[in-house]
């Protein structure tokens, strides 16, 4: 199997990497506690005021704590046990470790570029690049001639297709409703505090929503790039969407005041990319790739 040596040494490097970020960003606790600044735009911000975290407003900083708590829990084992399949030979071994790469690459793009700077920016920075790395070899390990015949031919690609169409728009609609009064009416966009930009914002619309929508199209045409992409979306969506789940509760437990739709949105989205995935699971024959 092509890259699997490079492949497993840089899954053994964000493997102790992340566990080591995640612990720290979870345990530590030094600092004054909460307190409120005024940004430079004449917003009064809560800061959360300990531990890593502690420049970071209450919102992002228990963001930031539940995604370390899912990265330790659900996507470290999610990474391992998805290598060793991968290294026996397995397509959905493979698949699985793309989609969890992608998870990581995600997460520690918007560690380094929304994050205020902490004392592990530079693990997040080799955390980020080590991720993308790893990913773009194990997209390149698949053989994308004869992914189509891998997969049994009552895979529901429209229904599969379908939703990652329908969840492109809705992402789209969702994050232009926070941007478009902005332009029109030159306010600060809600819940951007004393931070620079929209960072998820930009990597959905730039990335998320584009390949959502390219790939659920192709599938629908049953295109061997379909399969690929479908695979890789649905299996980093069911990680990222459990982290958005324990953010949203994080935020909850904190006394962040959120939309309802985001609420309710994204635990329900997560569901449908669990049910999704397991579909797509079933429907893998086995071994090769």
């Amino acid at each position: 199997m092509k890259y699997n040596k490079t492949i497993s040494l840089l899954v053994v490097c964000i493997v102790l990497l992340s566990i080591f970020a995640s612990a720290i960003g979870i345990f530590s606790n030094y600092g004054p506690g909460a307190y409120e600044i005024e940004s430079f735009r004449g917003e009064r911000i809560n800061i959360y005021g300990r531990g890593l975290y502690s420049d970071d407003s209450i919102s992002v900083a228990t963001q930031g704590i539940a995604q370390d708590i899912v990265t330790l829990v659900l996507g470290i084992p999610l990474l391992i046990v998805s290598l060793c399949l991968s290294l026996k030979g397995s397509l959905k071994g493979r698949l699985l470790l793309t989609g969890t790469l992608g998870y990581f690459l995600y997460t520690y793009i918007s560690y380094v570029f929304l994050w205020m700077y902490n004392s592990m920016f530079i693990v997040y920075v080799i955390l980020m690049s080590v991720s993308f790395f790893a990913f773009t070899l194990s997209i390149m390990s698949v053989d994308i001639n004869n992914i189509s015949s891998a997969f049994n031919k009552k895979l529901p690609v429209r229904f599969l297709g379908g939703f990652q169409i329908f969840f492109a728009v809705a992402l789209c609609l969702l994050w232009m409703g926070k941007i478009i009064p902005t332009i029109t009416n030159r306010a600060v966009p809600v819940g951007l505090e004393h931070y620079t930009t929209l960072v998820i914002q930009g990597l959905d619309l730039g990335f998320i929503v584009p390949i959502a929508l390219l790939s659920g199209v192709l599938l629908i045409k049953r295109d061997p790039f379909g399969y690929l992409l479908s695979s890789v979306i649905i299996m980093k969506g069911f990680t990222m969407g459990a982290a958005l789940t324990a953010m949203i509760i994080g935020q909850y437990l904190a006394g962040v005041s959120m939309s309802i739709i985001e609420i309710i949105m994204f635990p329900m989205f997560n569901l449908v990319i669990f049910y999704c995935m397991i579909l797509l699971l079933k429907n893998i024959k086995g071994k090769g790739y």
